[in-house]
């Protein structure tokens, strides 16, 4: 009865987090959904940044302080270890609707592209973001990041593993696609409004907080073979690093021509 129960709340977890990512994909792209983030003004500017600031904020400390390692240990006293990632998604995917829900426009336009095939590249493009997120998600294990892995072994009877270290396809090119994919898909706009600039300028703030604090629990978690990879793949922009050793290399070689002179 337990094993069932808990596979049925890690589906229905997981039923409600692909509709809350769904539901983000419109929200930030302005496409389909009654309700997005651009949507008309109803309250005044400084109502609607309080608003939003504190809805981020809750999506942020939630988001962060229940990853934490610390505070895993602690939670699994009163929640069991099988569905602890599920309850975690589970509470990420309420913090997301009530942003959805309670979000404030606020008016006003950053910057707006006029012509149609720039339109059309730019939607395209936060669209591609939010491809890249979905398909990092399965190149790292989707449904042990979604928790259905925890519990689909507890009712198995199977004991639950840690994931090895890998770096498959986009993990060679930049430690964390899953964040330069959102990054794209939240500045990638032909149509950039104050509440799409401010939620834009708050999420990559919160993302590149959260790498150093993820970056350090990884560290502690894989050893050397982390920092190994710290150094050979950048962080967010693609490439960075070949072009950064191709730099040092070619200094080196100008050093060794200038000593034998």
């Amino acid at each position: 009865m337990k094993k069932t129960a808990f596979l049925l709340f890690g589906m229905g977890t997981y039923v409600i987090f692909l509709g809350t990512f769904c539901y983000a994909v419109g929200f930030v792209s302005g496409l389909i959904v009654p309700k997005h983030i651009d949507s008309a003004a109803t309250v005044p500017f400084g109502n609607a940044l309080l608003i939003n600031a504190s809805l981020l904020a809750l999506f942020a400390l939630q988001h962060s302080i229940m990853a934490r390692p610390a505070f895993k240990r602690w939670w699994t006293k009163f929640i069991a270890e099988p569905i602890e990632r599920s309850t975690y998604v589970l509470l990420a995917s309420l913090c997301l609707l009530l942003l959805f829900l309670y979000w404030q426009p606020m008016g006003g336009i950053i910057w707006q592209v006029k012509s149609e095939t720039a339109q059309f590249v730019l939607q395209a493009l936060c669209l591609l973001g939010f491809g890249i997120v979905l398909i990092s998600t399965f190149m790292i294990n989707h449904f042990d990041l979604f928790g259905l892995r925890q519990v689909g072994l507890y009712f198995t009877g199977k004991r639950y593993e840690l994931l090895p270290f890998r770096t498959p396809l986009f993990y060679k090119y930049v430690r964390h696609p899953l964040y330069l994919g959102f990054m794209i898909a939240f500045w990638a706009t032909p149509t950039m409004t104050s509440a799409h600039l401010f939620f834009a300028v708050m999420t990559t703030g919160y993302m590149l907080t959260a790498i150093r604090f993820e970056e350090n629990d990884l560290v502690k978690h894989f050893g050397a073979k982390y920092v190994e990879y710290k150094r050979l793949a950048p962080m967010l922009i693609p490439f960075t690093k070949v072009l950064k050793n191709r730099k040092l290399q070619g200094r080196s070689k100008e050093k060794e021509i200038g000593t034998l002179n």
